[in-house]
């Protein structure tokens, strides 16, 4: 298995992993001006690019997910219920679903919360073991920090939905999943991200603070924390889904 991330200065983490053995490869949160880089690293490791995934649509950033999936021929993932909202067609992801890559697996989580069609990814490779290694968290779980809850409803509620999604699909996991998330320090999409790009669940269990927290407590600081809005987030988000803003 091969396993790529790739930071931006925003502080946008995407990530490119796959089966090199049997030429398969996936494709997450690309950035729009990216999807050049992707195409060379297929073409160094001899792969085909089977699915290009955005773990939500994205309010900070131009996604360069729906390009380069049509550069390749691959199908453009989202959540399901983004089927239609999206002006274009979609591979539509649904919860527990698997995706299978050669020796790769990936599991699809629905874990809303910081929008309604956050998903975050959790890969087996089959090579190395039976369990879980790592978990793709988007905007749900930073390295010291969980995703901001204003984007999808309001703040009270969407904390709410991420409370029960952290609880009941993503803490469950084996202390030894890694986790990588689709942000770090320097990012708008939540507050108080930590520099380092990726962590541990036992780590992020033991020190960061919302993961301690009772649904009650959890809400009221998520939502007292919330940070500006990203700067021109309609015309991001209306871009994301092909309409005009």
């Amino acid at each position: 298995m091969f396993f790529q991330q790739r930071g931006g200065a925003d502080g946008t983490q995407s990530y490119f992993y796959g089966c090199g053995g049997k030429g398969f490869a996936v494709a997450v949160d690309v950035v729009a001006g990216d999807e050049d880089w992707f195409l060379q690293q297929a073409e160094q490791k001899g792969v085909r690019i089977s699915y290009v995934i955005d773990t939500h649509l994205h309010a900070d950033h131009l996604s360069g997910g729906r390009q380069l999936a049509q550069e390749v021929g691959a199908p453009y993932c989202l959540h399901e219920s983004d089927q239609d909202l999206a002006n274009f067609p979609i591979r539509a992801l649904h919860d527990g679903e698997v995706l299978e890559t050669g020796n790769v697996q990936t599991k699809i989580l629905h874990t809303p919360g910081h929008t309604r069609d956050s998903i975050c990814l959790l890969v087996t490779d089959q090579r190395r073991g039976p369990e879980p290694w790592f978990l793709l968290t988007g905007d749900t779980l930073f390295v010291g920090a969980v995703g901001r809850p204003d984007l999808g409803g309001t703040p009270e509620e969407m904390a709410a939905l991420l409370y029960e999604s952290l609880q009941n699909k993503i803490l469950p996991l084996a202390d030894t999943i890694e986790i990588y998330p689709g942000h770090a320090a320097g990012s708008v999409c939540g507050a108080g991200l930590s520099g380092k790009a990726s962590s541990t669940l036992a780590f992020e269990k033991r020190w960061d603070p919302y993961l301690q927290m009772d649904r009650a407590n959890f809400v009221r600081e998520l939502v007292a924390t919330v940070p500006p809005r990203p700067a021109q987030m309609e015309q991001i988000v209306a871009a994301n889904l092909g309409r005009a803003a």
